[in-house]
């Protein structure tokens, strides 16, 4: 067999089994170094079923074209990764086609790069219809310009529909949503891409009107870095019940339940898939129909983890891919989360000198989650008015309406209508002429 075949064959025959893994991360000049630059590709790399068996690092002026290291390190590569069995060689960098192929050839290894490894968990993680489709999409919008310097063909992609289930065979960075193994050219690609970007715009549209016949409730998104705590605080506010791991991306489809915040009043709240920093674009782009709830939500709830070393970096990865989807300007409450497993009680006083707004919390014990519902009733208010109005006595669920979303004051009734004096937010009072057959206002007083 000719050394061109050997990469394809090492892509598509290894076994899905706990592959064994050699790390490598360069950092340019100028690039902050942390305590451990690979923490998180480890993290990432364990999540995709990989066990961590050594590190490489190095600092660079500028990358190697054509392996993106120097001739030495790869060859240090090699012999790292026969010393330790290394089955597959990680990137902590997005590589080009033919640095992967010619680390290949001088590895005898299947080489992998930070945005295949996350595409990789995605579609082992990938549950639902919606989740493989947009996993698919991401994978191949990842692979479509590679092709030509990869193969020619596009077996190591498994298609969203039919098949056995994701993360069957063929390896971390093989897997795909249905492990549908399929041989396709550019133009089949192309229009394989055109087809699941159909079907997820009408996801797309199916989310909006969902979130829009909504309207009448407040609704709240929790944000955050992946592994956060965001599905422990969804748990512990709704009582959800949703999937909790210690593990990068958990979850990947967006939960939404009714969250109570006393006295009758309630809003939605929504647990979206978590962020990492470097997210690929792509991924980005397809799972914007998951994380409609966060786009079109009234206020987002963003998680962070306190005990993380890392957290403001993580805090700004997060605003970063918030500004992307075009909703970094969405009234945003930063949550402290963890702060009962802080290994170092100094860290706290220097986030919150960072972020003096944000509220310290443990979802696990429930500290903190008293001024959290606080916070959000008061941004659910608004700026609120004071008003006098009259509905029809036969209006229940305008009645209902009014009791649910405003500071009813005093209530009384006058022949066939009820005169009540409320607090009412713009936002409320918009809903209830929407659902009100006959609303007058007597008194309006602006704050």
């Amino acid at each position: 067999m000719g050394k061109a075949d050997l990469s394809q064959v090492m892509r598509e025959n290894l076994s899905v089994g706990r592959e064994r893994a050699l790390l490598v991360g360069v950092l340019m000049d100028g690039e902050r170094l942390e305590s451990d630059p690979l923490a998180e590709l480890a993290e990432l790399a364990e999540s995709a079923g990989a066990e961590v068996v050594g590190r490489v690092t190095q600092r660079r002026t500028r990358i190697n074209p054509a392996t993106y290291v120097g001739k030495g390190k790869v060859e240090e590569i090699r012999q790292k990764a026969d010393g330790y069995d290394a089955d597959v060689v990680i990137f902590n960098n997005d590589l080009s086609p033919s640095q992967i192929r010619e680390l290949e050839k001088a590895t005898n290894r299947k080489v992998l790069d930070r945005s295949e490894i996350i595409l990789d968990i995605f579609a082992s993680r990938a549950r639902t219809y919606e989740a493989k489709l947009q996993v698919e999409l991401a994978q191949l919008q990842y692979t479509a310009p590679r092709l030509r310097g990869m193969w020619t063909h596009l077996e190591r992609i498994a298609g969203a529909a039919g098949g056995k289930a994701a993360g069957a065979v063929g390896g971390i960075g093989t897997r795909g949503p249905g492990e549908r193994q399929i041989e396709i050219d550019r133009r089949l690609v192309q229009k394989r891409i055109t087809q699941l970007r159909r079907q997820i715009e009408e996801i797309d549209r199916r989310k909006t009107r969902e979130v829009r016949a909504r309207a009448e409730f407040f609704t709240v998104s929790l944000v955050g870095y992946t592994n956060a705590g965001k599905s422990t605080l969804m748990n512990t506010l709704t009582g959800a019940g949703t999937l909790t791991e210690n593990r990068l991306f958990a979850t990947l489809d967006t939960l939404t339940r009714k969250w109570n915040l006393g006295g009758g009043r309630y809003v939605l709240l929504s647990d979206t898939v978590g962020f990492v920093r470097d997210l690929p674009h792509h991924l980005v782009a397809s799972f914007r129909a998951t994380l409609e709830e966060a786009l079109h939500a009234d206020m987002l709830l963003h998680v962070a983890d306190a005990s993380n070393a890392e957290a403001e970096r993580q805090i700004a990865a997060v605003r970063q891919v918030l500004s992307e989807l075009s909703a970094g300007s969405k009234p945003t409450l930063l949550l402290l989360n963890k702060i009962d497993a802080l290994p170092d009680p100094a860290l706290l006083p220097v986030l919150r000198a960072a972020e003096p707004a944000a509220l310290p919390i443990s979802a696990r014990t429930g500290q903190g989650l008293d001024r959290l519902l606080a916070a959000v009733m008061e941004q659910m208010r608004g700026e609120q008015r004071d008003m006098t109005l009259s509905l029809p006595l036969g209006d229940g669920k305008a009645l209902d309406f009014l009791e649910r979303f405003a500071d009813v004051v005093e209530r009384r009734f006058e022949d066939s209508r009820a005169v009540f004096d409320v607090r009412i937010s713009p936002r409320a009072l918009d809903h209830l002429h929407t659902i009100a057959r006959d609303v007058r206002h007597l008194r309006e007083e602006s704050d």
